[in-house]
């Protein structure tokens, strides 16, 4: 077998982990690649076709429905996997047409199915003989719809594309929905954080625009600088380091403060407060719910020469156990995560409009809990991986109104704004909340969402 085959080996089967077991492709794929002993350049097209496929998986549906004459539901989902892998090499790449169709032939045949070859090669030659303008305007005239027309052009459940369209409505950006839906499904740079105190931002390193603590490597590999820098330098989403930094610096830290993150898996925020912590006289302690999140946790930690202890308890129940303890304490809360789809594009698959109510009840109990766990004129920074309007300023307004006039809102914008060297561009949200949302398209980072309550 070639490299290349053996590339597409990698994301074919990636691919169907994802859909047979749940698996995650960020972290499934570079097992594989591994123990395939695939070159750089051979990894990266396994890693292309890989989060490219399941990005647009939505578009090539729909394209295999009307090259198949048939819905995808009766296709054998191992034949459709190959088959969505070989419609994203013919209608978003360069590997030319007949390696395309021969190479995913292989791998319908290889999944078993009777005549699965004989179908597979059907249809992906169907789809050879139309250009990728002539699809999308195919597949755009059965829709119902303007939001089902998107959804299916940028690949994106309708509820989704509805969510971001009020979430950018919010900020009278309606127009800039596109934009959006574009960027998510555009591969993210690699962003890199130097703890602040710790370690130092190479000098032949880009920074980041608002993090004064975030890079992007010119070149080279990013492993390397961050085993040669013991941890201490790191991959994280500039918009992560903003969510920790706005909690540090939206007051000046007093010496002895205690801190609490009380979702802290995996731990990257974790360890960028920890710098802070240790910069300022203060202490933290961290909490993780889940066992193998928790071990993320102390793994992340163990270049900051802090001590932290991780608990591993229900944050409702953690935060409730300690009244009136903390002065500063972050929720990152659980939430569908749609702020991340260009990172962990099969999210958007898996979750579904029936996933929020039962996640804003977690947010909101958990932010609950920790407005009683902080001291009076304590503070907490409560951030989500997600731009919706429920998990958001729906949860911070239901605890404003909870708490009264002992719960105040600081600006999360103007702390980002303090701490950024350009202008990040964060309107008023219409509802004239000091809530703080970053956006793909519009600072390059994850769609996080920052909220500062202050107990007084």
């Amino acid at each position: 077998m070639s490299a290349v085959a053996d590339s597409r080996r990698v994301a074919y089967d990636t691919i169907r982990a994802v859909h047979e077991s749940d698996a995650y492709a960020n972290l499934l794929l570079p097992t594989l690649i591994g123990r395939a002993g695939l070159a750089t350049a051979d990894a990266a097209l396994a890693t292309e076709l890989t989060y490219g496929t399941l990005r647009r998986q939505g578009t090539y549906d729909a394209v295999i429905a009307i090259a198949a004459d048939r819905d995808v539901a009766e296709i054998d989902p191992a034949v459709l996997d190959a088959l969505r892998l070989g419609v994203h090499q013919l209608l978003s790449t360069r590997v030319a047409s007949h390696a395309a169709v021969n190479e995913s032939v292989e791998l319908a045949r290889s999944a078993g199915s009777r005549g699965a070859a004989g179908f597979t090669n059907a249809v992906l030659r169907r789809v050879s003989r139309d250009t990728p303008g002539d699809w999308m305007t195919r597949i755009a005239a059965g829709a119902r719809s303007d939001d089902e027309k998107l959804g299916l052009l940028f690949s994106h459940p309708v509820w989704v594309v509805r969510a971001f369209r009020r979430a950018l409505a919010a900020e009278g950006r309606a127009d800039e929905l596109e934009a959006l839906l574009t960027a998510d499904n555009a591969a993210p740079r690699v962003t890199m954080v130097a703890l602040p105190g710790i370690a130092e931002v190479p000098e032949d390193a880009r920074r980041t625009p608002f993090s004064p603590f975030g890079f992007r490597l010119s070149g080279g590999d990013p492993e390397a600088v961050i085993r040669g820098s013991e941890g201490r330098t790191r991959v994280q989403d500039e918009g992560s380091q903003l969510a920790a930094l706005a909690l540090s610096r939206a007051l000046p830290v007093r010496p002895g403060e205690r801190w609490l993150d009380l979702c802290a898996g995996p731990g990257g925020k974790t360890a960028l407060l920890a710098a802070e912590a240790l910069a300022h006289g203060a202490t933290l302690e961290a909490n993780e719910i889940s066992p193998s999140r928790a071990g993320l946790v102390r793994r992340a930690l163990e270049g900051v020469p802090l001590e932290v202890p991780v608990s591993e308890e229900d944050g409702r129940e953690r935060a409730g156990e300690a009244p009136d303890t903390y002065d500063r304490i972050l929720v990152d809360a659980p939430c569908t995560g749609l702020g991340a789809l260009r990172r962990r594009p099969e999210a958007r698959w898996r979750k579904s409009p029936g996933d929020v109510p039962e996640l804003t009840e977690l947010q909101r109990d958990l932010l609950n809990a920790a407005v009683g766990a902080l001291r009076p004129g304590g503070v907490v920074a409560y951030v989500t991986c997600s731009p919706h309007l429920a998990e958001t300023a729906g949860v911070v307004a239901e605890v404003r109104r909870e708490w009264g006039a002992a719960l105040e809102e600081l600006s999360a914008r103007d702390v980002l704004i303090a701490i950024s060297d350009a202008d990040p561009d964060l309107p008023v949200p219409n509802d004239g909340s000091g809530r703080a949302q970053l956006w793909p398209h519009r600072h390059n980072t994850d769609a996080m969402s920052i909220s500062l309550l202050r107990r007084v």
